[in-house]
Protein backbone atom coordinates (compact mmCIF):
# COMPACT_ATOMS: atom_id res chain seq x y z
CA UNK A 1 0.00 0.00 0.00
CA UNK A 2 1.28 3.17 -1.30
CA UNK A 3 0.91 6.31 0.49
CA UNK A 4 -0.97 8.88 -1.76
CA UNK A 5 -1.79 12.17 0.29
CA UNK A 6 0.70 14.59 1.34
CA UNK A 7 1.70 15.54 5.02
CA UNK A 8 -0.83 18.63 4.96
CA UNK A 9 -3.61 16.79 3.53
CA UNK A 10 -2.95 13.94 6.17
CA UNK A 11 -2.87 16.67 9.27
CA UNK A 12 -6.62 18.32 7.36
CA UNK A 13 -8.11 14.59 7.13
CA UNK A 14 -7.11 14.17 11.09
CA UNK A 15 -8.39 17.34 12.59
CA UNK A 16 -11.05 17.06 10.48
CA UNK A 17 -11.90 13.44 11.30
CA UNK A 18 -11.77 14.06 15.65
CA UNK A 19 -14.08 17.60 14.93
CA UNK A 20 -16.52 15.57 13.02
CA UNK A 21 -16.17 12.48 15.55
CA UNK A 22 -16.28 14.64 18.86
CA UNK A 23 -19.09 17.22 17.52
CA UNK A 24 -21.19 13.73 16.62
CA UNK A 25 -20.23 12.26 20.03
CA UNK A 26 -21.51 15.16 21.79
CA UNK A 27 -24.61 15.32 19.69
CA UNK A 28 -25.65 12.08 20.16
CA UNK A 29 -24.81 12.17 23.83
CA UNK A 30 -26.66 14.94 25.24
CA UNK A 31 -30.06 14.65 23.28
CA UNK A 32 -31.50 10.88 23.22
CA UNK A 33 -33.32 12.02 20.15
CA UNK A 34 -30.85 13.40 18.35
CA UNK A 35 -30.43 11.77 15.05
CA UNK A 36 -26.92 10.86 14.84
CA UNK A 37 -26.75 8.37 11.82
CA UNK A 38 -23.93 5.72 12.85
CA UNK A 39 -22.44 5.64 9.28
CA UNK A 40 -21.61 9.56 9.96
CA UNK A 41 -19.59 8.41 12.69
CA UNK A 42 -17.92 5.65 10.82
CA UNK A 43 -16.96 8.47 8.26
CA UNK A 44 -15.58 10.40 10.14
CA UNK A 45 -13.54 7.68 11.71
CA UNK A 46 -12.32 6.90 8.38
CA UNK A 47 -11.39 10.29 7.79
CA UNK A 48 -8.78 10.14 10.89
CA UNK A 49 -7.54 6.55 9.94
CA UNK A 50 -7.05 7.98 6.58
CA UNK A 51 -4.68 10.70 7.72
CA UNK A 52 -2.74 8.61 9.86
CA UNK A 53 -1.84 6.00 7.11
CA UNK A 54 -1.83 8.76 4.73
CA UNK A 55 -3.52 6.24 2.20
CA UNK A 56 -7.27 7.25 0.58
CA UNK A 57 -9.17 4.49 -1.03
CA UNK A 58 -10.83 6.93 -3.28
CA UNK A 59 -7.96 8.75 -4.22
CA UNK A 60 -6.27 5.78 -5.32
CA UNK A 61 -8.80 4.69 -7.24
CA UNK A 62 -9.60 7.90 -8.99
CA UNK A 63 -5.81 8.05 -10.06
CA UNK A 64 -6.23 4.12 -11.29
CA UNK A 65 -8.70 5.86 -13.73
CA UNK A 66 -7.28 8.55 -14.75
CA UNK A 67 -3.57 6.44 -15.44
CA UNK A 68 -2.79 6.27 -19.42
CA UNK A 69 -1.61 2.96 -20.34
CA UNK A 70 -0.77 2.90 -23.72
CA UNK A 71 0.76 6.43 -24.04
CA UNK A 72 -1.22 8.07 -25.92
CA UNK A 73 -3.56 11.12 -24.45
CA UNK A 74 -6.96 10.48 -25.39
CA UNK A 75 -8.78 13.89 -24.00
CA UNK A 76 -12.21 15.16 -25.45
CA UNK A 77 -9.61 18.19 -27.15
CA UNK A 78 -8.02 14.88 -29.64
CA UNK A 79 -12.06 14.13 -30.03
CA UNK A 80 -12.81 17.53 -31.13
CA UNK A 81 -9.83 17.92 -33.17
CA UNK A 82 -10.79 15.06 -35.21
CA UNK A 83 -14.31 16.52 -35.83
CA UNK A 84 -13.33 19.71 -37.62
CA UNK A 85 -11.26 18.04 -40.41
Amino acid sequence: MKQNIGIINSMVRITAGLSMLTFLTIRSARRKDASVHPMMIVIAAMKVAEGIVRYCPLTAAFEEMTEETDGKEEGWQQNFQKTQM
